[in-house]
């Protein structure tokens, strides 16, 4: 057979092996979202996604193996949500507070619609496993880190102190994330609205106030 042929060949089969475990990634993501990690098992994720157990275990040795992998693809969908926020620079006369806002009202329009996401935070909670990242510390970290930088470049007002926000913040949108289980208005757009226009007001100074969006100006809900 020639080269081209055989290299070819190789890569209808590395394609399709890529394809086969992304569907398993989110047939278990689907799985575990609706049934737990500790309830889920491997035969009812390989039926969902359309493939003997034998070629689950080809991909993944593992339930925990499978788990990991959910959870990194969730942390790589949350980078993304948060991505744009890296470095210390913002467009000219941008908010970080705003950016925040929407951020917020972005990750709650993933939760809702992406069952790996919800898996991710989910798995990201499971005490009874160690995973490869912590999805919830990590909106944490990013929640502290915007906070800090708009308390340096001065759009908080003085008593609000960066600390007692970030608390507010992550405690509000993972209760949410965690409530949602059996309610999804908990992350509903009018939900995180309606959080945003009881905070703002202690955060930005009243002279300030009418230039921010507690419905988010880049809500990104796909």
């Amino acid at each position: 057979m020639a080269p081209l042929a055989v290299t070819e060949q190789s890569m209808v089969k590395q394609e399709r092996a890529a394809r086969t475990r992304e569907t398993l990634i989110r047939s278990a993501a689907e799985t575990f979202d609706r049934d737990g990690f500790s309830v889920a098992s491997l035969t009812a994720i390989s039926s969902l996604a359309g493939v003997s157990n034998g070629a689950l275990h080809f991909h993944f040795p593992s339930k925990a193996a499978l788990a990991n992998a959910v959870e990194e693809s969730a942390l790589t969908r949350l980078l993304a949500l948060t991505g744009e926020a890296e470095g210390d620079e913002l467009p000219a006369g941008a908010s970080r507070v705003q950016l925040l806002v929407d951020v917020t009202h972005a990750l709650a329009g993933a939760l809702r619609g992406d069952p790996v996401l919800r898996a991710g935070f989910s798995l990201s909670g499971e005490l009874s496993r160690p995973g490869p990242g912590d999805l919830r510390e990590r909106w944490r970290h990013w929640v502290e880190d915007t906070l800090r930088l708009a308390e340096l470049e001065g759009e908080l007002r003085p008593e609000a102190a960066a600390g007692d926000v970030v608390t507010a913040v992550v405690a509000a949108t993972v209760g949410f994330e965690v409530l949602a289980v059996r309610d999804a208005a908990w992350l509903s757009a009018a939900t995180v609205t309606r959080f945003w226009r009881l905070l703002l007001p202690t955060l930005i100074p009243a002279d300030r106030l009418a230039g921010f969006e507690a419905a988010g100006t880049d809500r990104r809900d796909g």
